[in-house]
């Protein structure tokens, strides 16, 4: 393979990246009902009890903004409910109803999730070249600056 060959190559890993993100999403919201980034808020939920937007925000690496519009939809949508601390009235937690327990112990596994899994199981080399060889691309793109949650989801809004 020439070398003027590699550019091509790299762009159709990026579009397979890509395609695979936006193909799981896609599963998960006709599986479900729910995006990524709610499956985790309600995830969050489940883990650390009765808890706060700005806990569940850096449980799940997401602005407090994004957790509360998740939040309001999932309550709206009767996954969870929002309670007064009973020590302090000013607290207002989120805790999960039955049919946010329900539909999370369907809720498939998460693309990140299996990621994690496989590159854990990389050499420690491997790894840093993955990484390093990923923030080039990143810089390449012009986009090291952009802010990301360390999830793998397209970004579709909340229905």
């Amino acid at each position: 393979m020439s070398e003027t060959c590699y550019w091509t190559d790299v762009l159709i890993s990026l579009r397979r990246i890509i395609r695979a993100t936006d193909l799981h999403s896609k599963r998960m919201i006709k599986s479900c009902g729910l995006t990524t980034p709610q499956i985790m808020v309600l995830r969050a939920i489940h883990e650390l009890g009765d808890v706060t937007v700005k806990r569940i925000s850096q449980h799940v690496s997401l602005s407090q903004a994004t957790v509360t519009t998740i939040l309001n939809r999932l309550e709206e949508r009767q996954y969870l409910e929002r309670v007064r601390s009973t020590n302090d009235k000013r607290i207002v937690n989120a805790r999960l109803t039955e049919l946010g327990r329900s539909v999370l112990a369907t809720a498939p596994t998460l693309l990140h999730e299996k990621f994690i899994e496989r590159f854990e199981a990389l050499e420690p080399w491997e790894k840093t070249q993955v990484l390093s060889s990923l923030q080039r691309v990143a810089a390449m793109m012009d986009a090291e600056s952009i802010d990301a949650a360390p999830l793998l989801d397209i970004g579709y809004p909340d229905p």
